[in-house]
């Protein structure tokens, strides 16, 4: 789905392919698709600060520590949740099926 599958490179994050090399589904259905992907990713992000403060809260029972927890989690995880956000989207829109051959 991707081009580059390594996460460290952010220039590189959101590239994909533009036809799925299995079923030869085109993944940019519309211009402008994933933009709807920033609602998901938003929805994922503040799952990840609730979870980030809830555990550092736990444990050091400090607001500033769970902010700085929360910051750092967020920044650590934004490729992951990037690409996590962008293949809930689409998957919200097509549906997989398994045998399918182009």
């Amino acid at each position: 789905m991707y081009v580059d599958q390594n996460l460290l490179h952010l220039s590189k994050i959101i590239k994909m392919h533009e036809r799925c090399s299995h079923c030869g589904l085109k993944y940019q259905i519309e211009p402008s698709f994933f933009y709807g992907a920033m609602y998901v990713g938003y929805g994922l992000n503040v799952a990840v600060g609730i979870g980030t403060f809830l555990i550092s809260y736990f444990f050091s029972s400090s607001l500033i520590v769970a902010f700085i927890a929360i910051i750092a989690a967020i920044l650590l995880l934004f490729p992951i949740v990037m690409r996590l956000s962008r293949s809930i989207y689409i998957n919200m829109f097509v549906d997989y099926d398994k045998g399918f051959k182009a």
